[in-house]
């Protein structure tokens, strides 16, 4: 195991962006076996992954993941969200403000009450 850890010394390793680079390698490799000229795309897929992982340009690879972050900023908010609802689907509901469209979370079942956004401080009443 030294060596590994010894022969990884100086190279970027894994991020999110190698990560959602091989999620879709594996969602290619299965696709590949229905549409054969797919595993061309599979292949360069994972040589990119891998050839991302043992380089050792680590501030080029640091760029690169901070775009894919960039990019995926809305879809990753979206889905934490979804993750979060349905984690707190029983003792919270969450609603949107019509002044600032910011999305809060309110307990559930204490009847009406009065929310007030806490970004733009605007209140407004709901049934929880």
């Amino acid at each position: 195991m030294n060596w590994l850890r010894n022969f990884m010394y100086g190279r970027y390793g894994v991020d999110q962006f190698g990560n959602f680079l091989f999620v879709t390698y594996i969602i290619l490799l299965v696709l590949s076996l229905f549409f054969p000229f797919v595993s061309v795309l599979c292949y360069a897929l994972i040589i990119y992954s891998i050839f991302r992982m043992f380089s050792k340009q680590i501030y080029k690879r640091q760029a690169e993941n901070e775009w894919f972050l960039s990019r995926t900023s809305g879809i990753r908010k979206f889905l934490n969200r979804q993750k979060n609802k349905w984690k707190y689907r029983k003792t919270h509901k969450y609603l949107k403000c019509p002044h600032c469209h910011q999305y809060l979370r309110v307990p559930k079942g204490k009847g009406e009450i009065t929310i007030t956004c806490p970004s733009c401080h605007q209140q407004f009443d709901k049934r929880t």
